[in-house]
Formats: C-alpha cells, structure tokens, sequence
C-alpha cells in the first residue's frame, strides 16, 4: 500500500506573536519556531518519516520558502521508503493541500492530510487511522470535547446569549491526521472547485459526497495544534516527556 503524507504549512501564523525568548525570537510563523532547538515542522515530519505505513511526504509552504524548507528539511527523509518534497502551497489550507495532492504519484493508494504543527501525534494513532481509511475510504482522528458544549448568538467574544446546551454524545473535535483514499478525496477536490466550496479542513470536503461516510478513530489531547503563544510551554512539557520514555 502506498501512502502519502500531505503537510500544510504555508500559514502566516496570525494568531502567534512574536515572543521574547529565543524560542520565538524572529517569528511568528508557528511551524518555524524552534521547540528544543529543531523547527515544529520538523518535529512533525519526523513522526511521519518514523511510522512503517508512510511512504511518501509533500510539505506545502510559501513559494518564497520552499528553498530554506528544502534545506531545512535534509536529510530527514532517510530511511523513508519514498520521497520528502517540498511543493508552493496557497494562500488557504485548501489551496496548499490541492497543491500538496497534485505533487503525488496517481498511484497513490491513501493520503493523509496532517497539521504541520501537531508534532506529538502517536504512532500508533497515525497507524490506527491510515488503516481504518483504507478499509472504509475515509477516516479522521477526533477527541471527545470533557467540556459543556453551548449553543450561542451573537457576539462570541462578550455579548453572547445562551441558546442550548449541545449534548456531548454526538460531538468530536477533529484532529488531524484525516486520511482518505487517493480517488476520494480527488473527487473531493473536484466538487469543491466546481461548487466554489472552502472548507475548514478535508473532511469538511469529503462530507459533500454521497456514499462516503467518514470513520472517527480516537485520538489523544496530547496531539495539540500550536497555535498561540501559550501552547509552546505545553510543547516543552510533552518533548520532555517524549523523550524521556525514549
């Protein structure tokens, strides 16, 4: 079976300022930042680059970035069955993944889509959810939200009224990796473009299809998104952690 990995990472990190420490000195682009001494980026392409299943890699960047990725990235694909390129993403997550996709071989069997910044993904999570797509089509990582879920209107920061409880039972909060049979998720793409459909991640794509239903594997809080300031102390903890079981 033959699996590829797609990695957007052409982001402009808007929501993580510039730090103080030398961790985040200089950037603001999250999947640059340094967490013990090596880009997130390349923590996370080498979670990928560890797991037997994956055979291929696509890093979707800045055009103006695909250089210094490429460099950045040397050397870390050895021991990975396939390649580890580095493609222009697009100025949407959508855009650098059709990218990302257009850069496989058609003989792609599965292809996993994965958040640059979600370094601390399990292997055995990654191995659960390619298997569970290649059985059923299509299939995400998710977690059960420990928090009162609560409908609201108006203003979601001050202002907004209560207008139901949402009950637990039938919510995830979707991860990534998601992974999909390579036909699926091109016809995904298809429809997307012909209906003028941006989504807020592949799922949300491939939801629009008949007959395809997407299977949940479960996940774990420890598989965060780095996204503010704040995450990168959690970041430290869980490196910390990681490396100490090795």
């Amino acid at each position: 079976m033959k699996v590829a990995v797609i990695l957007p990472a052409a982001g402009l990190g808007t929501r993580m300022q510039r730090g103080t420490s030398a961790e985040t000195a200089g950037t603001s682009r999250k999947q640059f930042m340094l967490l013990e001494g090596a880009p997130i980026l390349v923590h996370t392409v080498r979670k990928f680059v560890a797991s037997p299943l994956v055979t291929d890699i696509v890093v979707a960047v800045r055009e103006e970035e695909i250089g210094q990725v490429e460099e950045m990235l040397r050397g870390e694909g050895r021991g990975l069955l396939g390649s580890l390129r580095v493609v222009a993403g697009g100025d949407t997550r959508q855009s650098s993944v059709e990218s990302g996709f257009a850069a496989l071989d058609p003989d792609t069997d599965v292809v996993a889509v994965h958040d640059a910044v979600r370094p601390f993904i399990e292997l055995d999570t990654i191995r659960r959810v390619i298997e569970e797509a290649a059985v059923t089509g299509a299939a995400i990582v998710g977690i059960v939200p420990v928090d009162t879920v609560k409908q609201v209107s108006g203003a979601q920061a001050g202002g907004a009224k209560v207008r139901a409880t949402i009950s637990r039972e039938r919510l995830i909060l979707a991860q990534t990796p998601q992974v999909f049979r390579y036909d699926v998720l091109q016809r995904a793409f298809e429809s997307a473009r012909q209906d003028n459909f941006l989504g807020t991640d592949e799922s949300s794509l491939v939801e629009r299809l008949d007959q395809v239903e997407i299977s949940v594997v479960l996940g774990s809080e420890r598989n965060i998104k780095i996204t503010r300031p704040s995450d990168m102390d959690l970041a430290r903890l869980f490196f910390e952690q990681e490396t100490a079981r090795r």
